[in-house]
């Protein structure tokens, strides 16, 4: 780590070798006098970073990929909710709904896992830790106070705001890579940090060279009654439905969306969603829907009578 003690000095065109004698000023002196450039210090010698701050940079990382993920779903899903060719606009609306009851929660959760970890030991980058968080802090609030029931007229507008929103997220300058150029500790420990790595995704795998995993799911169940929705005429019934579809059970009528996501029905003024793999709705006169089964090619809904 110290100085080398051993200087070549130039007399009289002879070159004297002086080794572990004279003080470190006259030493340096005679560097200058000779030419010579100071000695530096070896990347070799720069400290290696602790395990602790591995871990901190690669939470870091970890929340910037899901804010970055966090704005292109957000931006897809307006995409898709502004391009619906719905012509009652009622799939457009359902999958607005399902937007605004899940992105403000997404948000949220990196809020959490920002103030989640403390300080790194580095000023710069606690810097950005503090103001990163203050942004997402600030954006998840305001969501929060957004009330995800809104009118079909307003469903697009409303989400293009929430969009807009979560657009804001990205990480203040300098980010995490900047500073990584001025610190040579930071940039240690983001060579070490797994989830650091180019193309790292949230599953800890890195992106490069894997194949998509197959569905854990599996194809749906067959429905007892396939498309055919007259059978449910009587209130019992076992169909599929892969967009949308007009379903009168026991007299009641009930207007079905199926979105990647969600399944909504609509009878009267009422509507009820329900996303992930199941749910029950019921309709006042006995009848109910159960949700069997629901994937991205649709869902296989069972209407009976209580």
């Amino acid at each position: 780590m110290g100085r080398s003690r051993g200087i070549a000095v130039v007399v009289a065109g002879l070159v004297l070798a002086v080794g572990g004698c004279g003080d470190g000023g006259t030493d340096e002196k005679a560097a200058k006098a000779s030419g010579e450039p100071k000695p530096t210090r070896s990347p070799s010698s720069s400290p290696s970073p602790s395990a602790e701050l591995v871990e901190w940079v690669g939470d870091m990382c970890e929340s910037t990929v899901a804010l970055e993920n966090l704005r292109k779903e957000s931006a897809a899903d307006l995409k898709e909710i502004r391009n619906s060719d719905d012509k009652t606009g009622m799939l457009a609306h359902a999958r607005a709904l399902s937007y605004l009851s899940t992105t403000p929660a997404d948000v949220e959760t990196v809020a959490g896992d920002l103030e989640a970890f403390g300080p790194s030991g580095v000023p710069a980058a606690d810097r950005l830790r503090d103001a990163l968080r203050k942004k997402v802090r600030s954006v998840a609030n305001e969501l929060e106070a957004r009330s995800p029931a809104v009118g079909l007229e307003y469903a697009e507008s409303t989400v293009a705001d929430v969009d807009k929103r979560v657009q804001s997220l990205t990480p203040p300058e300098p980010d995490l890579p900047a500073l990584t150029k001025k610190v040579p500790r930071l940039a240690a420990a983001y060579q070490q940090a797994g989830s650091c790595a180019p193309g790292w995704k949230s599953d800890g795998s890195s992106g490069e060279g894997d194949s998509a995993a197959p569905d854990p799911t599996g194809p749906l169940p067959k429905a007892a009654d396939g498309k055919n929705y007259a059978a449910c005429s009587d209130g019992a019934c076992e169909v599929l439905v892969t967009s949308t579809a007009d379903i009168t059970a026991k007299g009641t009528k009930v207007h079905v969306i199926v979105a990647d996501d969600s399944v909504t029905f609509q009878s009267g003024g009422g509507l009820m969603q329900f996303g992930g793999a199941g749910g029950e709705a019921g309709f006042g006169n006995g009848l109910k829907a159960t949700v069997v089964a629901h994937d991205k090619d649709g869902a296989v809904l069972k209407f009976s009578r209580s």
